[in-house]
């Protein structure tokens, strides 16, 4: 059987060249494993778990979510539990955003993620890489000297060069169809992926709006080694995201989804009247910033996003606050990961069989 082979698969121990994208609020424990036993690299995400550092300012009800442990202690388990279910084998991550706002979390949770691997055999074994994002990659080479691969996602050109330049052994350039942060320059993956293939010599991983095996085929020949997917992992079987969620992914076409102002910027939400209140509120302070005028805080934002997760877990569809990328209008199922991994990889052989039938 012809097989799909690229560099980050060496690089990163997997079978096939899919990431799945660090995605809050969840932990996404249950996914990372998932998708890891499939052969692909499965991440943990910390984003959500920092929310009880910030009981008053949260976006999310943490306690809801993760239980009344400490940020430190829920990432320790989560990485054990996903270690327990990898010993026979397969790989993970673990992401950590290091945007400013976020920057006593990153620390601790690094700290941890290294005191977990230095105290457990099964965890260091599998347990290989962390991905950074959100921030200034220089302060973070250090992750090299602790035997871990590290992957930094970028939006540009120039935040790929400062990654490549920190030491990062892959770059992740995410273009702005992606779900949940972007950036605010609306670069998109067609133009930014073949971009940052070129201007680095490291290994680039395509993310925003791949999702099945003709995009993964397309990445390739943008000169990327592989694919990082987020919104299409949201709808499987096997995801710690609520089922209304899954369910509008599935619904949306890909005009449906908008971005306005969060936590760390820009994020792209699946559209529905949450989502409209995100954004008339960021237009309404858009002016402000243009006449220099301070806006104080996101308490406005960080309102509606909090009231969002609290319709989320009561299964509120059409206020509750969820992430999606455009892609959302070419997803159409909610498989088991396996089957969505193994569709993936037959549909880009197929597509990569079809292009050499041209020459």
């Amino acid at each position: 059987m012809i097989s799909l082979h690229t560099e980050i698969c060496d690089l990163l121990s997997i079978k096939h060249p899919i990431l799945q994208g660090g995605m809050g609020p969840y932990k996404t424990e249950s996914l990372a494993a998932a998708v890891s036993k499939a052969g692909a690299l499965g991440v943990i995400s910390s984003i959500g778990m920092a929310a009880t550092l910030l009981p008053d300012a949260a976006p999310i009800d943490a306690i809801r979510l993760f239980g009344t442990d400490p940020p430190r202690e829920i990432l320790r388990k989560s990485v054990e539990n996903v270690a327990k279910q990898l010993k026979s084998g397969g790989t993970f991550g673990v992401n950590i955003p290091v945007a400013a706002e976020f920057l006593l979390a990153s620390k601790m949770f690094f700290e941890q993620v290294i005191e977990s691997r230095e105290g457990d055999s099964d965890v260091e074994r599998a347990l290989t890489v962390l991905v950074t994002s959100a921030g200034n990659p220089k302060p973070w080479a250090e992750i090299k000297k602790h035997g871990l691969t590290w992957i930094h996602v970028v939006p540009s050109v120039y935040h790929a060069k400062k990654a490549e330049a920190a030491g990062a052994d892959i770059i992740v350039a995410s273009g702005h169809e992606g779900g949940a942060h972007v950036s605010w320059d609306p670069v998109h993956s067609m133009v930014l992926v073949p971009a940052v293939a070129k201007a680095v010599k490291k290994p680039v991983v395509g993310a925003g709006g791949f999702c099945d095996g003709a995009t993964l085929a397309a990445a390739l020949c943008l000169g990327a080694q592989g694919i990082q997917m987020g919104t299409r992992f949201i709808a499987t079987k096997e995801s710690d995201f609520e089922p209304i969620w899954k369910q509008a992914i599935v619904d949306r076409e890909e005009r449906q989804t908008l971005t306005g102002r969060g936590l760390f910027g820009p994020m792209r939400f699946v559209r529905n009247t949450r989502a409209e209140k995100i954004v008339e509120q960021t237009l309404s302070d858009v002016p402000r910033f243009y006449l220099g005028e301070p806006v104080e805080s996101n308490e406005d934002i960080l309102k509606l996003e909090r009231n969002g997760f609290e319709d989320l877990i009561d299964a509120k569809s059409d206020t509750a606050l969820m992430f999606g990328g455009e892609c959302v209008g070419r997803i159409e199922d909610i498989p088991t990961t396996s089957e969505l991994i193994e569709d993936i990889i037959s549909e880009a052989k197929e597509s990569i069989k079809k292009m050499y039938k041209l020459l």
